[in-house]
């Protein structure tokens, strides 16, 4: 009775059996969610991970190699690099992820509104033709220059250079979803264009968005990195990614170190919002759910 009992096979959990699901289909998507797990984990407890205040400034200390004490060296004025490019995580993050909820948000109205009304779809089409003819990084720098800034500056310009995408994006499929027959049949029986738009056109827009919005989020942290590395982004006072390869862009002779990790750090973040976008595309898509 007890070898029975010991060769009994034993239940998997639910939780178990979908991970490895998940795994098997979308390893790649997993291994993008990993990463940004750590890299939120990094921002969150940040206070805790770095080691020195990253604003502390000590000139006696300054262009320190790597060592016990300063894990990733110091900087021209001092500061300890590794509390600075853990706390640069924040921002990063921070930037991303507000610039996809505000670009999305924006985009998904405006593109729910003139996708649907034939009037008002030309006139609103050549205005996003117009903003997405300049170049986003371009745009996002005039933008700046005529306020002053400010982290919440740099969220806005850029948000505003991607809302023009969201707003495509929603209008083709918008176009698509009103000549379907239940949309046809809300009109017949009089439904209001508030409910036709909440209840059948946009359940069926959240998808493809949803992975737009990571794209979004990618984009913009390489947005936010290169404004501050041309000295148009974060004020120097904020410790991001950018600055710090901006401000070593003059040592990269000296100390190769400083410019290195905040670009491993950016590089592994956008790859693993881009790694998870692809498996969301994948998982949501149901050509290629049926393909799989």
């Amino acid at each position: 009775m007890s070898a029975v009992a010991l060769s009994a096979p034993r239940s998997v959990s639910p939780t178990v059996h979908w991970f490895r699901d998940a795994l098997r289909r979308h390893p790649t998507a997993i291994a993008g969610a990993i990463v940004l797990l750590l890299m939120v984990l990094v921002a969150v407890f940040a206070p805790l991970l770095g080691t020195i205040d990253p604003q502390a400034l000590s000139p006696i200390r300054r262009m320190r190699p790597m060592s016990a004490e300063y894990w990733f060296g110091s900087d021209m004025l001092g500061r300890d690099v590794y509390s600075r490019v853990i706390y640069g995580t924040r921002v990063s993050l921070l930037v991303g992820l507000a610039v996809a909820v505000l670009a999305t948000t924006v985009g998904l109205t405006i593109g729910l509104i003139t996708g649907y009304l034939r009037w008002l779809d030309a006139v609103m089409m050549r205005v996003m033709d117009g903003l997405m003819s300049i170049p986003s990084v371009l745009l996002a720098i005039a933008l700046i220059s005529l306020t002053r800034a400010s982290l919440e500056n740099v969220i806005m310009a850029i948000a505003i250079t991607e809302v023009p995408r969201v707003v495509r994006l929603v209008r083709s499929l918008v176009l698509t979803l009103r000549e379907q027959p239940y949309v046809e049949a809300a009109i017949a029986s009089g439904t209001r264009l508030p409910a036709i738009l909440a209840k059948h056109i946009l359940p069926n827009t959240l998808a493809p968005l949803l992975v737009q919005a990571t794209y979004i989020c990618a984009s913009a942290m390489i947005t936010e990195a290169i404004l501050s590395f041309v000295g148009a982004g974060t004020p120097p006072n904020i410790p991001s990614w950018g600055n710090i390869m901006a401000e070593a862009r003059s040592l990269i002779q000296v100390a190769p170190t400083i410019l290195l990790f905040p670009g491993i750090f950016l590089s592994l973040t956008v790859l693993s919002v881009n790694l998870l976008g692809d498996g969301m595309r994948d998982a949501l898509d149901p050509r290629l759910a049926r393909r799989m």
